[in-house]
């Protein structure tokens, strides 16, 4: 499981001090991409060298209690399924400490070709870098 640390700044929140609901995503979409880098990719240049994106093609949230302004919290990140073109993840936001659960998420992405915008295959090494970690 990938941990990227995140603090609530006062841009996240809305006016009652909690994390706008819209914002939970955006913590996941960070957590992706670092997890992705973690593994030695890097989404620009997946797309420069290999002409592939990815798309996300499903979210299902589940909002369980309010992160408010200045916390201190863990992004999630575990593989569900690899697929030929896709990738489900399980995510999770928690308190530092992770004990607490804020948030659920389950994401599925697909590889997409850059110039076609279909799906394509996961690069190779990516499945295997995947299976291994």
């Amino acid at each position: 499981m990938f941990r990227l640390p995140v603090r609530v700044y006062y841009e996240d929140t809305d006016s009652g001090g909690v994390v706008y609901h819209a914002n939970h995503i955006r913590f996941f979409e960070r957590s992706r991409t670092e997890w992705l880098r973690s593994l030695g990719f890097e989404q620009d240049a997946l797309l420069r060298d290999r002409r592939v994106v990815f798309a996300v093609h499903s979210v299902d949230v589940r909002y369980l209690k309010p992160i408010r302004f200045n916390a201190l919290l863990n992004v999630t990140t575990a593989l569900q399924e690899c697929r030929r073109s896709s990738i489900t993840l399980d995510q999770r936001i928690l308190c530092e400490q992770m004990e607490i659960t804020y948030c659920l998420a389950t994401v599925r992405v697909v590889c997409v070709d850059a110039d076609s915008f279909s799906a394509c295959a996961l690069p190779a090494d990516l499945t295997a870098e995947i299976a291994h970690a």
